[in-house]
């Protein structure tokens, strides 16, 4: 069976739908994979050994290009894909399989989506709270119940992938390692202030760290603000690295501080102890999938509100989080050595 899984944007997003993945491989032996997906997730669904194969979907967020997409579909056609399974719920999402002619195509409605579906499902959010079981459940016969306890997603570095980032980012072993993912792509009500990242790290860096920050070019000027708060205990490696260099670097860590982001499901992906800090979004939809990791909020009335910044002008739910409340929960996250 060849089925074409037509990714979400998200970098997180794109990691909580690897036990759908798995539950896919569970129902149909030797079934083949392909995923369309941003070229900027590449890396990470080269690393998901239920991926067979990577297709870059160049549409960016928005954009219709209805005319690209009939092409694209085209070419696809030649795949003889027995199914597509359509995670984002746009219209535009499931244009490409329409074209592709591929015979069961299955999402929830989304956007009106019962002439390019005809599997289309109606989404229970009381029954699947989180989004991972609700990418699960596509995995699935209609009105069939999922799996539980689903599987939760797992990736493993190699040695070679580890040691080729070390080396090109001129890094070392030597010391224990704080990673730090002090960015959000979603907005600024997600980011845990600097000053408090700042504080925080000489802390860890007191204790014998290093503390190493990653992100993308878009986190390098809060990355670089937390630097020089710090006294430049730690390195800034946002913008330097690529999604698999960020795999290795978490690969290394000895702990990692994170807010609501792709990163943090990484770092949850591969097991390592992990502080994921929440304010504007709700661990009750994208928590971290792993036992060792610890979601750190505050209850405020307000909280969650998934705004991109805060509403309220007064961003409580990040700046009563304080580094103390965080520090507090290290020794939990590590079996009580720091």
């Amino acid at each position: 069976m060849k089925i074409l899984i037509v990714a979400p944007s998200w970098v997180g997003d794109a990691m909580l739908m690897q036990p759908m993945l798995m539950r896919l491989q569970q129902r149909h032996a030797d079934c083949q994979i392909d995923v369309l997906a941003p070229a900027w997730c590449a890396g990470l669904l080269h690393a998901m050994p239920e991926v067979h194969q990577v297709i870059s979907n160049p549409f960016g967020h928005g954009a219709l290009q209805l005319g690209a997409r009939y092409q694209l579909g085209k070419q696809l056609r030649a795949a003889q894909y027995d199914q597509a399974i359509v995670l984002p719920n746009s219209l535009k999402s499931a244009l490409v399989p329409f074209f592709a002619r591929i015979p069961l195509r299955t999402g929830f409605v989304g956007e009106a989506r019962y002439g390019l579906l005809n599997d289309a499902r109606k989404l229970d959010k009381s029954v699947l709270p989180l989004m991972v079981e609700r990418f699960a459940a596509l995995a699935e016969d209609k009105n069939a119940a999922i799996p539980r306890p689903l599987a939760n997603p797992k990736l493993v570095v190699g040695d070679t992938q580890r040691n080729a980032s070390l080396q090109k980012l001129s890094l070392d072993l030597t010391k224990k390692i704080a990673v730090f993912c002090p960015g959000a792509e979603y907005g600024e009500a997600k980011r845990w202030p600097a000053a408090y990242y700042a504080e925080l790290a000489q802390r860890f860096a007191a204790q014998g760290y290093a503390v190493w920050l990653i992100g993308s070019g878009k986190d390098y000027a809060v990355a670089n603000d937390i630097q020089q708060l710090s006294n430049d205990v730690c390195v800034n490696l946002c913008g330097k690295t690529d999604l698999s260099d960020a795999l290795a670097l978490l690969a290394c860590a000895t702990v990692v501080v994170s807010n609501d982001s792709g990163l943090m499901h990484l770092a949850a992906a591969q097991n390592k102890p992990l502080l994921a800090l929440f304010g504007s979004s709700s661990a009750q939809f994208t928590p971290p999938l792993s036992a060792h990791a610890r979601v750190i909020k505050i209850d405020i009335a307000c909280s969650p509100c998934f705004k991109r910044v805060c509403p309220l002008g007064h961003f409580n739910c990040m700046m009563q989080l304080t580094p103390d409340l965080v520090w507090a929960s290290v020794p939990q996250v590590l079996g009580n050595k720091t």
